[in-house]
C-alpha cells in the first residue's frame, strides 16, 4: 500500500491530538487527516481556565508549528524544590534544590499557560492549515461536533463508529480518559490523594522579585506547587495553585477561604511570596492509568488517552506531546514504503523507555508521600540537599524534565 491511500483518523481535538493533526498535515502530504472531537466546532475554548505547566522540548515543539500564544503564557525561569520544616540540617546545606534557565544555558525551564489559550491557538492554526489547502479541502477534514462511539479493529485497518461505520487505515486516540477498550490491561493506581487547584494572588517583595519562579513543595501530607502565570489586570503577581493531600483525611475540604490562606501561607517558602487571595479551588481525586501498550493492530493511544500521571512532576502533556512528536516521526520513516504497521512498532519502541521511565518517577514521587516510614522525610531532605550539591546529575535530571529520556 502506498502512503497516498493513508487515511488516518484522530480522535480527541485536545492539545495532544491538535498538535498530531497539525504537524501530520505538513509532514505527511498524500494523507487524509480527519480529526474528531465531541465539541462543536464554535464553542469557546478559549475561556477554558484550567492550567498547563509544558516543558521547554514543549515549547519549542509548538513554536515549531507556529501555535505558541506566547502573549497568554508565562515563562519559568526557575524552579525551587524544598521540604516543609520541620526538617533536618544536612552535610551539603539545607534541603532544596534550585534549578535556573542561565545554569542551564536555555532560555527558559518550560512555561504555564491556560488550557483554553494553548488549545484556541493549536485550532487556530489547524483551521489556517485546512484554508491553505483550498485545492484538496477533503484532504484535511473537522468533524466536530461529532462523538465517536467506537473503533474496530480490521484486518488492514480500523472502523470507526461517528454515527455512520467508516473505514481508516489508522485510528489515533487522542481523548483525556477512557475510550471504548482498553487496549492492554492498564496499570492503575489509586494514590489515595486528592489536588486542589485553583490560583493564587501573591504579594511582597519576595514574589515581585521571585517572578518566573515555580515552587514544589514537599510537605507532611503530600507535594504543593505554586507555578508561574501572566499577572492579572490590575498588574497583582498571580501563581497556579496545586496542593495534594491525603483523601482519607482531607485537611483542606472544610476549610474556609480564609483558613485556607492561612495554612498555605505556612506551606510555602517565604521567598515565594505572601499568598493573599485565592480563587475557588477544585478538588480531583490522584489516580495513575497507563496502558502497558501504545498499540494494538491499526489503533494507537497517546497523551491522556494512554497514560494519566500524578501531577507531582508536571510530566502529563509533556508526555503525551512526545508520544505525539514519536509516532508522526515513526510515519514519515515508512511513508516511501507506505508501511504502518512497521511505523507503529517503531513509535511503540521508541516511545518506552522515556514512557516508563516519566511513569516510575512520577509514581515513586506519590507514592513515597504515602510511606509511613520512621525517617522518610529525612532521607527526602537528604536527597534533595545531595542533588543540590552534584550540578552534573542535578542538570541532567533537569533536561530530562525539559525533553524526555531520548
Amino acid at each position: 500500500m502506498l502512503n497516498t491511500a493513508w487515511n488516518i483518523a484522530i480522535i480527541g481535538a485536545g492539545p495532544v491530538g491538535l498538535a498530531l493533526a497539525l504537524s501530520a498535515a505538513r509532514a505527511l502530504p498524500q494523507a487524509q487527516i480527519s480529526l474528531f472531537d465531541a465539541r462543536p466546532a464554535d464553542a469557546d475554548v478559549s475561556a477554558d481556565p484550567r492550567t498547563l505547566a509544558l516543558s521547554l522540548g514543549s515549547v519549542q515543539m509548538l513554536q515549531r508549528l507556529g501555535a505558541w500564544p506566547a502573549a497568554a503564557a508565562e515563562p519559568i525561569l526557575q524552579v525551587h524544590v524544598s521540604q516543609q520544616p520541620p526538617t533536618l540540617t544536612t552535610p551539603w546545606g539545607p534541603p532544596e534544590v534550585l534549578l535556573t534557565h542561565t545554569a542551564l544555558g536555555v532560555p527558559l525551564l518550560g512555561a504555564v499557560l491556560s488550557y483554553g489559550a494553548l488549545v484556541g491557538a493549536l485550532q487556530t492554526a489547524w483551521t489556517s492549515e485546512q484554508a491553505a489547502q483550498t485545492s484538496r479541502q477533503q484532504r484535511l477534514r473537522s468533524r466536530f461536533g461529532t462523538p465517536v462511539r467506537a473503533l474496530k479493529d480490521l484486518p488492514d485497518g480500523v472502523e470507526l463508529d461517528a454515527g455512520i461505520a467508516e473505514r481508516f487505515d489508522l485510528g489515533v486516540v487522542a481523548e483525556g480518559g477512557v475510550f471504548g477498550e482498553q487496549l492492554r490491561k492498564p496499570l492503575t493506581r489509586d494514590y489515595g490523594q486528592t489536588a486542589w487547584v485553583g490560583t493564587a494572588e501573591l504579594s511582597g517583595q519576595a514574589s515581585t522579585s521571585n517572578r518566573g519562579c515555580a515552587f514544589e513543595r514537599f510537605t507532611r501530607q503530600g507535594p504543593a506547587a505554586l507555578l508561574p502565570l501572566p499577572p492579572a489586570a490590575n498588574g497583582s503577581l498571580r501563581a497556579a495553585l496545586v496542593w495534594c493531600v491525603d483523601a482519607a483525611d482531607d485537611p483542606v475540604r472544610d476549610l474556609s477561604d480564609a483558613q485556607r490562606l492561612a495554612v498555605l501561607n505556612t506551606l510555602f517558602p517565604a521567598s515565594a511570596g505572601r499568598i493573599t487571595a485565592l480563587s475557588p479551588l477544585k478538588s480531583l481525586p490522584l489516580e495513575l492509568n497507563a496502558e502497558r501498550s501504545l498499540v494494538q493492530g491499526r489503533q494507537v493511544r497517546i497523551g491522556n488517552a494512554a497514560q494519566t500521571l500524578h501531577p507531582v512532576a508536571g510530566q502529563g502533556l509533556n508526555l503525551g506531546l512526545r508520544d505525539a512528536h514519536a509516532l508522526l516521526s515513526a510515519l514519515r520513516h515508512q511513508a516511501a514504503s507506505g508501511n504502518i504497521d512497521l511505523a507503529l512498532q517503531r513509535a511503540e519502541r521508541q516511545r518506552a523507555p522515556d514512557r516508563w521511565a516519566t511513569i516510575a518517577t512520577t509514581d515513586f514521587l506519590a507514592r513515597s508521600f504515602t510511606w509511613q516510614l520512621p525517617g522518610a522525610p529525612s532521607l527526602r531532605g537528604l536527597g534533595l540537599a545531595a542533588l543540590q550539591a552534584a550540578p552534573p546529575l542535578r542538570h541532567w535530571l533537569a533536561r530530562r524534565m525539559m525533553f524526555g529520556l531520548r
